[in-house]
């Protein structure tokens, strides 16, 4: 049984058991999250749109962290311009406990 929930402008293919990063949350670790916005539910054929209108999806935090450093580098010839940039996008770590379909 798999689903596909919408979290932070993607999607994501998950399943019990299932450890995924994600865009920040803003939770601490070891605390409950609840996703509700199931596209799609997948147990003995596909379910879609008013099937899965109360479906949710129960997950654990593990984690938060920041990922690994991005440079981005600006340059332009013959101007002398050229501007060194990094970033570090911050993730929250989940598991997936149980899919409510």
């Amino acid at each position: 049984m798999y689903a596909i929930i919408a979290t932070g402008g993607k999607q994501y293919k998950v399943s019990e058991g299932d450890i995924i990063t994600i865009e920040k949350l803003g939770v601490e670790a070891g605390e409950k999250v609840t996703f509700d916005q199931v596209i799609a539910v997948s147990d003995n054929g596909l379910k879609l749109g008013d099937a899965v209108a109360n479906a949710t999806v129960d997950a654990s935090v593990v984690k938060e962290g920041r990922g690994k450093k991005i440079i981005v580098y600006k340059y332009k010839r013959k101007t002398g311009y050229h501007k060194k940039q990094g970033h570090r996008q911050s993730f929250t770590q989940v598991k997936i406990e149980k899919i409510n379909a």
